[in-house]
């Protein structure tokens, strides 16, 4: 049986980008498409926080860390966006050719603490830690964190403008760029941490649909020195990948612990 979380503690897990498959939940952006021939196009994309891969059964995950990129760099507002029960949506329309990112990023800090014997959480930012913890707080303990949930679209020919780096938590830079993706093929990606090549991460990547099977189908990876890890595509259809890291690499004294983790979906085309 499937372990059951508390909203509070779910909605918690897809802000931060601590989608984990241990705890069963995955936090997830579904675009409609992912490869397009005519600026001007419209996409979809889904947004939730689910057990199966790419159905609504568990809570949306929230708009407002919400960042999409186009392919000059600049940003895009998304159209029509709505929360409901179950998912978020929104729609894009792409109006330059190359490539777009569409990313919630979350940095921030979590701590438990006590206060007149009573078991209390608080999440916040780092800026807002001194006041967040109330005086007379005791048995506090603090960690922070640095999560992001990706995905991405290309009108055209694919671009690279939207990979910038900036040298803080997981990120991916394409070896294979992520919309030129075929069923039977291999992909090379590489990942970084604080923008150096990420030894020994272990990556899993699961192909949707797994509400319709008895196995997740997983596919495990793991970086090598230079950060780079391949994968070959089985089938084509959308797939979900994750990684994560801890270490003690805090920007506040009162934190002890940085969990670091990122999410990218993934449209694999048929040859």
């Amino acid at each position: 049986m499937k372990t059951k979380l508390t909203l509070v503690t779910a909605l918690a897990l897809a802000t931060l980008g601590l989608a984990t498959t241990a705890q069963a939940h995955k936090a997830w952006l579904q675009p409609s498409q992912t490869v397009f021939s005519d600026k001007g196009s419209w996409m979809t994309v889904d947004a939730a926080v689910s057990n199966d891969l790419f159905y609504f059964n568990h809570v949306p995950l929230p708009l407002e860390r919400l960042q999409v990129t186009a392919p000059d760099g600049s940003k895009v507002e998304p159209q029509n966006g709505s929360t409901g029960k179950l998912r978020s949506v929104f729609d894009l329309q792409l109006q330059q050719e190359g490539t777009y990112k569409i990313a919630m990023n979350n940095e921030g800090m979590f701590a438990s603490y006590k206060l007149g014997g009573e078991a209390k959480r608080w999440r916040g930012k780092a800026s807002e830690f001194a006041t967040g913890i109330p005086a007379g707080a005791t048995d506090v303990e603090a960690s922070e964190s640095l999560g992001r949930v990706e995905t991405f679209a290309t009108v055209g020919k694919p671009s690279t403008t939207v990979f910038a780096t900036t040298g803080k938590g997981i990120e991916l830079v394409p070896v294979t760029h992520p919309n030129d993706l075929f069923a039977g093929e291999s992909a090379t990606f590489q990942l970084l941490v604080d923008g150096k090549p990420a030894s020994g991460l272990k990556i899993e990547i699961v192909p949707g649909a797994t509400r319709y099977r008895n196995e997740q189908g997983e596919i495990h990876a793991t970086t090598g020195a230079d950060g780079k890890f391949e994968v070959k595509w089985t089938q084509p259809g959308m797939y979900w990948l994750e990684t994560a890291s801890e270490d003690k690499k805090t920007t506040l004294p009162q934190a002890k612990q940085r969990r670091l983790s990122y999410v990218a979906v993934f449209e694999v085309l048929p040859q």
